[in-house]
């Protein structure tokens, strides 16, 4: 299992976001070099998070792309979802009855508590914790990079 390209982007453009100024609106080409994506595949993935309320779209001269300060405390899941739809590692757990195998089949709970672990861990880290530890270690490599302070 492996998540889409687009989900990625999704993370990537929340946490550059929240590493910004609360109020700070950004234009959509500065979020593709800082996401590293494609301009033209961001516009989905920008309006995925906008349409799920996640970032603010402003359109005219003073335009762009904003986070509110609510939702630097967004959880990736959150993000992922915005972007994929609702979290399924198999299709058994889409609902009680998605599989006729569902009631005996010994791989159900197995799918099931893997789901539940994974969305917890992607519940539980928010694009503000991760904006803060970017900067911490683009301080880290800066210092490992120049010794010497120059």
């Amino acid at each position: 299992m492996q998540l889409t390209r687009a989900a990625d982007y999704g993370v990537r453009v929340m946490i550059h976001l929240a590493s910004l100024a609360p109020g700070t609106r950004t234009s959509r080409a500065e979020l593709a070099v800082a996401a590293e994506c494609p301009e033209q595949f961001l516009s989905k993935v920008l309006q995925n998070l906008t349409r799920a309320g996640l970032v603010v779209s402003h359109r005219g001269n003073t335009g762009g792309f904003e986070l509110p300060r609510l939702n630097r405390g967004a959880s990736i899941l959150e993000v992922v979802e915005a972007i994929e739809g609702p979290l399924r590692l198999n299709l058994c757990l889409t609902s009680d009855h998605a599989c006729e195998r569902q009631a005996w089949c010994p791989a159900h709970l197995v799918w099931a508590e893997a789901q539940k672990a994974m969305a917890a861990i992607l519940q539980s880290a928010t694009v503000g914790e991760l904006a803060r530890r970017a900067a911490t270690l683009e301080t880290e490599r800066a210092l490992a990079n120049n010794p010497a302070g120059n």
